[in-house]
């Protein structure tokens, strides 16, 4: 009887979230129309628009590193297809859909806990994956806005003229857990947990791999740009930086409209603004729609086989 109901509690769970997924997919063409998909598609040169594409596997990739850096980090070992599954897919649900703890954080206690993992472990991993995000945008982030100081604008209402001081704060943030990882070995207990800092050489590794991601995400964007805007890549990183900063803040769904929004008032005065908006609607198909209808399949494809392979054990009870 107890199988039974961890059966039901497991299907229900898997088509909760394809139901999700695909009010994900509505969502974002109900916000446009599709004709202007389209056009923004076909006005993108394709060379640029297989860059995006490559350029996305290779994100996606590179987002692997976290959950096998957080295996790491707890000293628990895992398939590393399995890993790189369940990376996939929550990467792709939390991206498009947003909030991280509903979407991503239960496809990885659904997939590790069938695999055995236990759930203290899960958690672990899923908070070591979550810091590991933010420390690499707080590094980039960082050192690009002190280094090339980019203009706020005036109507986001903030006490800065320029991002440098924000930078100087994700820059000191960034070095007090370095500092953390050098020196403190004992665990600290916060809010009741045990935080315990990595090694000093998995802290690094873990500002490589995200700040590779956060570079990949918007060299994506970039290659999808118009060709005639006078614009370098690490004057667009910055710009790329504080927009999603601020939409992954807000807890929207992909940022969106947040994203758009703060792009739109830096870069309007070099390009029109219904370039930019076709740029970025192929940006979204590309980034955030196409790994989402992938791992929305594979997340059916994985469901069936679950289901299949379940109820053959309990028939042979």
């Amino acid at each position: 009887m107890l199988k039974k109901l961890q059966l039901n509690f497991s299907t229900l769970f898997g088509l909760s979230l394809l139901v999700l997924s695909l009010w994900a997919i509505a969502n974002e063409l109900h916000e446009y129309n599709y004709r202007d998909i389209l056009n923004s598609l076909a006005a993108i040169p394709k060379s640029r628009l297989s860059w995006a594409i490559w350029l996305t596997v290779l994100g996606y990739l590179v987002m692997i590193g976290y959950d096998i850096l957080g295996f790491s980090y707890i000293n628990r070992s895992l398939n590393w297809n399995k890993i790189a599954l369940t990376s996939f897919i929550s990467s792709a649900f939390s991206n498009t859909i947003g909030f991280a703890l509903l979407t991503g954080s239960a496809i990885r206690y659904r997939f590790y806990a069938t695999w055995g993992v236990s759930a203290v472990a899960i958690a672990q991993v899923i908070a070591f994956a979550n810091f590991t995000f933010w420390l690499g945008m707080f590094a980039v982030a960082g050192c690009l806005f002190l280094i090339n100081p980019l203009k706020i604008p005036t109507q986001l209402h903030l006490p800065f003229a320029t991002v440098r001081p924000i930078g100087v704060i994700f820059l000191l943030l960034v070095a007090s857990y370095l500092l953390g990882s050098i020196f403190i070995k004992q665990p600290l207990i916060i809010r009741g947990q045990e935080f315990r800092f990595p090694d000093f050489k998995i802290s690094l590794i873990q500002i490589a791999i995200s700040g590779l991601d956060w570079i990949l995400a918007a060299a994506i964007l970039y290659a999808l740009l118009p060709t005639n805007i006078s614009l370098s890549y690490l004057d667009f990183l910055g710009i790329y930086l504080l927009a999603m900063f601020a939409g992954v803040v807000s807890n929207v769904p992909g940022g969106l409209g947040v994203f758009e929004t703060i792009i739109l008032l830096i870069l309007s005065s070099k390009v029109s603004a219904a370039a930019i908006l076709g740029s970025m609607l192929a940006y979204r198909g590309v980034y955030y729609f196409l790994p989402l209808l992938v791992a929305s399949g594979l997340l059916g494809i994985y469901e069936i086989r679950f289901r299949t392979r379940n109820l053959k054990n309990i028939n042979k009870l």
